[in-house]
Order: C-alpha cells, then sequence, then structure tokens
C-alpha cells in the first residue's frame, strides 16, 4: 500500500465565496508500508475561469502569475498525477490535512467532465488526530505542528511544503491511522 500525503493550493479572494476556486498547486508524497517516503510530487496548475491570480492568493501561498503562466492545466496535470500515485495499477490512499483537498480535487475534475472516483480512496488526517488525541474539534496544519513540539518545515500555504509537514505526523501516528 501505498498513502499519498498531499495537499492542494487553489485560487483564493480575500472575499471568500464569490468566486469558484481551482487549483493551482498539488503538492504531494508517496509513503510506503514500511514509513519511508519514496517519492514526491510538486506541480503547478493553469487555472482556466480566473487564469490571473489575486494579490490575495499570491501573497498567501507565494506562487507568483509566472508559475502558473508557464504551466499546464488540470487535465493534463491530473493525469501526470494519477500516474504518479499508480491509479488502476497500485494500492493506495489519499491523506490530506481535512477534506477541503478531496472536495476541490472532485469539483476540478467535475469542472473538466473527468472521472472522479479515484478521489473516494480518501481519509482526513486532521479529523483522525482529533479523535487519537481526544480534541473536542479538528485543529489545524500549523497548531498542530506546534503541539507535535516540531518546527513548520518550508514555507505555509505551499502545497508541497504543506504535504511534507503533514508526512510528518501521518509517519509520528502511522500505526493509529483508520485506514478505508
Amino acid at each position: 500500500m501505498n498513502y499519498i500525503i498531499f495537499d492542494l493550493e487553489a485560487t483564493c479572494w480575500k472575499e471568500q465565496g464569490k468566486h469558484k476556486s481551482e487549483i493551482i498547486e498539488i503538492g504531494a508524497l508517496k509513503i510506503n508500508d514500511n514509513q519511508i517516503v519514496i517519492d514526491e510530487f510538486n506541480c503547478f496548475v493553469k487555472p482556466i475561469i480566473h487564469p490571473i491570480l489575486s494579490d490575495f492568493c499570491k501573497n498567501l501561498t507565494s506562487i507568483n502569475q509566472a508559475d502558473i503562466d508557464n504551466s499546464e492545466l488540470f487535465p493534463e496535470t491530473i493525469n501526470k498525477f494519477m500516474q504518479w500515485i499508480g491509479v488502476g495499477n497500485e494500492e493506495y490512499l489519499l491523506c490530506s490535512w481535512g477534506f477541503y483537498d478531496q472536495k476541490q480535487l472532485i469539483a476540478d475534475c467535475n469542472l473538466h467532465k473527468l472521472d472522479f472516483k479515484w478521489v473516494n480512496k480518501h481519509i482526513s488526517l486532521k479529523h483522525q488526530y482529533a479523535k487519537i488525541k481526544k480534541l473536542e474539534r479538528p485543529v489545524g496544519l500549523g497548531s498542530t505542528i506546534i503541539a507535535e513540539g516540531m518546527k513548520f518545515e518550508g514555507t505555509a500555504h505551499r502545497g508541497i511544503d504543506d504535504a511534507r509537514n503533514i508526512a510528518r505526523i501521518f509517519i509520528k501516528y502511522f500505526d493509529s491511522w483508520e485506514r478505508l
């Protein structure tokens, strides 16, 4: 079994809910049953509805317009991601910090009229972590890193860096996660 620890960044605006978000970065680590990171995946994605990033989005994610302008559209990028995961060839479980990433993958697949059944093999580490730690409610990644006595590595709100930090928590509690 390969565990795909992934994080997405998407188009965003200061005033939430006014625009439809699209994925602009996919960052992921592939971890095997021996708790070893065996590969990484990182790609930017060019959005089609709002191809120009808002200043808010650029400031939040540190992703610049050139990164997006020089990237491929979602169908090409998601095909590469699925091949990297081994969809149809290998056993995998998608793991993200919350359900947002799964929902955004499904939304972008729907936008581009692509199959999204492969996204159903997913668990929310954020919600499971809250159960493991007996918290009243799930907490953000930054708070979790601090609570675990770790230091956040990289840049927050960058898909690959968030995925690397999530992977550290995933490995630490490897035997505690409920798998599908």
